[in-house]
This record gives C-alpha cells, structure tokens and sequence, in this order.
C-alpha cells in the first residue's frame, strides 16, 4: 500500500495531514509514504525531515499521488484533487458529509472510498483517532487569545500603586471541547469564566476548570446524538437567550462554540444583547460556517457593532499548525491502522469494524451514510 500526502489547497490552510513522527508509525505497518515536496513546510516541517522519517518526497502531487491507493488529507477534496486520484483509492480526511454534498457526490461518482474524519464515532476506543476533538482544542485554545488581543483590557486582576484592577469577565457558550479549552484558557490568564452549555452533564467539567456554570431556572437541555447538542424547542431557545441576556451585559468577553451537526448555529447573541454590552466588549464566534451563533458576525471578518468587536474566524487550528498538524497526524495514522492488515500492510476494510464502518461515508460508487445519503438524495 501506498499512502500519499500532499500539500493542502485550500486558502490559508497551513496544516499537514502527516508529520515525521507518524510517517514511521505507519512505515511500522507496510506502507509506503510519499509526501510532496513543501507539504510540510507550513507546519514547520522540512523535505528532509521525511526523508529521515522514511518517506519518500516526491517533487509534486502527482508523483506522490501516483499508484497511490491511500491519500491522507486535512480538507475536503477540491474537484481537480478528486479527479487526480484513480478509482478505488481511500480518502481519509475531513469531508464535511452533512454540508459539502456535492463534494460527497464527487467522491460516490469516482468510486473513491471516502472515511470522514467527521464521522469517526464519539466512543472511548476512538478517543485518539477524534480530529473534531483535538482541532477544536486548537480553536478554543486561540479563541481567547485572540480576544485577549481585541480587548482594551487586562484579562487578570491587578493590584498596583495606581490602583486595584477587577479582572475581565469571560462568557463561553458551549462547553464542547473547544469551549472547555476557552474556558480553561481564560482562567489561566486571570478572567473570571461564566459558562452556558445545554448539556447539563458537562457541569462538572465546567465548574472542575474553576467557571461557574449557568443554569436556568426551568428546563433548558437537549443531549443530541454522539454526546452533541441538539436543537431546542422555540420555548427552550427563547429561555436560552434570556438566560444569556442577563449575564452577558457584565460581560467583557464572549466565545460562542455551539453548533449542531447539519444544522444551521443557533443565535445566541441578538443585536439586543449587543447593544447592553460594554463598548470595547469583544465576541468570538466560532461557529460562523453554521450561519453564526452571533447576529452580525461575519465568517473570517472583524466587525464592531453598537461598539463591540465581532470576530469570526473559520480556521483557528490552522493558526497553530505545528501542533494541529502533530495532533491531527496522531488522529489520522491511529484511524489508519484500523484498516490496514498489521502482517502485509494491505487494505483491509471492514465496515463491521465500530470505527471504520461508522466513518466511512463512500465506498464502490455508493454512500454508505444513511444520514448522508438522505442528504444527497434530498
């Protein structure tokens, strides 16, 4: 087997699908690894490097990708990638299936076997193999950096000759991964965290990271699918955003995380609240892809409405690319042993597998993803 690696195309990405280290995990397993020269160089990661690693470094894709039957991918294929690749080769990568149909439909039509980096389940034996988690990590993590940087502000409490300084006020909406790693991060630098998930289970978490989590006072939960939230009744949204409205006008800071797979973001933040807010306040709203959890937020732009800074940036992880890319090469080679026989290092795919048959979305011309494939017909 063959596996290749080559350089991202979409816009600003910085990210590489494999680094050095798991090069030779999979070497260990049989496979051959071609990377394209400079795949890795936005990550920090040099031609030589793989080399040493024991891949070999082909002088562009289209050696790398040729009589490869594995190609190892950060982002959705654009369609000259998909075209590029022969019938049959197996595609592992974020694919976006609940919103990227017709980049699906490419797949399912070049008999390509995509496995969706989205869909690896939300089990205990998948924990290193979850690339939603340890991206997100990444986003939450620069979410409030970010912010820290917008903020006219210091984020900790100073006691100086020049007086005592009240430390800001954090409000993270969503506690997923990402807004535990805001969370966590706004704490360290000194902010007093509030937090608002409608998954009542993750008050522990929240409150163990030293936030105080907000509860309403009636029944404002939807647990969804995989341990995902899930859409709220218009009376449980409309509870919501009361709640939210009366802790965000104290508030300097706000990280929005909630999405929901398929669906378009919840708004959780009005032009209501907005305008009780603090001139200078600052909002980063990670879930502009969905539509945006903040009314006015405006994907990869900064905006300032009634005097607070919106900020929507899509692409957080690839903002840190050394280690989004170590983290998402661990998730990505640990998938990879899954399906690729130990003692030949030939493919071996078996959809009974609870990993692999719940990621793999296309395979011999056809989507396999019932959920997906509703989609697509639809």
């Amino acid at each position: 087997m063959k596996a290749a690696v080559i350089t991202e195309t979409r816009p600003g990405e910085t990210r590489v699908a494999l680094v050095p280290k798991e090069v030779e995990t999979l070497t260990e397993l049989g496979i051959h690894v071609a990377v394209a020269s400079g795949a890795g160089r936005a990550s920090g990661v040099e031609d030589e490097a793989y080399r040493e690693a024991g891949a070999e470094v082909a002088p562009d894709a289209d050696a790398a990708l040729d009589g490869a039957g594995l190609l190892l991918h950060v982002n959705p294929l654009t369609a000259d990638e998909v075209r590029a690749l022969a019938a049959g080769t197996v595609v592992v990568s974020f694919l976006d299936p609940l919103g990227d149909t017709a980049g699906i439909r490419r797949l399912r039509d070049a008999s390509l076997t995509g496995i969706s980096m989205e869909m690896v389940p939300r089990i205990t034996r998948a924990q290193s193999m979850d690339a939603l988690s340890s991206q997100a990590t990444v986003a939450g993590y620069k979410a409030v950096l970010l912010a820290a940087t917008r903020l006219p502000k210091f984020l900790p409490m100073f006691t100086t000759a020049a007086g005592t300084i009240r430390p800001a006020k954090a409000l993270i909406l969503g506690a997923g991964v990402a807004g535990l790693q805001a969370i966590a991060t706004a704490r360290r630098l000194g902010a007093v965290v509030e937090a608002f998930d409608v998954r009542p289970e993750v008050r522990e978490q929240v409150e163990s990271l030293g936030a105080t989590f907000l509860e309403a006072e009636e029944d404002v939960t939807a647990e969804g699918e995989g341990g995902y939230a899930a859409e709220l009744s218009e009376e449980q949204h409309r509870k919501e955003l009361e709640l939210i409205a009366e802790h965000i006008r104290t508030t300097d800071l706000v990280v929005t995380t909630a999405r929901i797979p398929g669906r378009p973001s919840p708004e959780l933040i009005t032009d209501a609240m907005l305008q009780s807010m603090e001139p200078g306040s600052v909002v980063v709203d990670l879930a502009t892809e969905g539509g945006g959890n903040c009314e006015g937020s405006v994907p990869d732009d900064e905006v300032v409405r009634h005097g607070v800074t919106i900020l929507g940036p899509q692409n957080l992880p690839a903002t840190l690319p050394v280690h989004a890319s170590r983290m998402y090469s661990r998730n990505i080679a640990t998938l990879v042993k899954e399906f690729i026989d130990a003692d030949t290092g030939a493919l071996a795919l078996d959809f009974d597998n609870d990993v692999v048959g719940p990621a793999t979305v296309t395979h011999h011309g056809a989507v396999r993803n019932e959920r997906v494939a509703a989609l697509l017909d639809g």
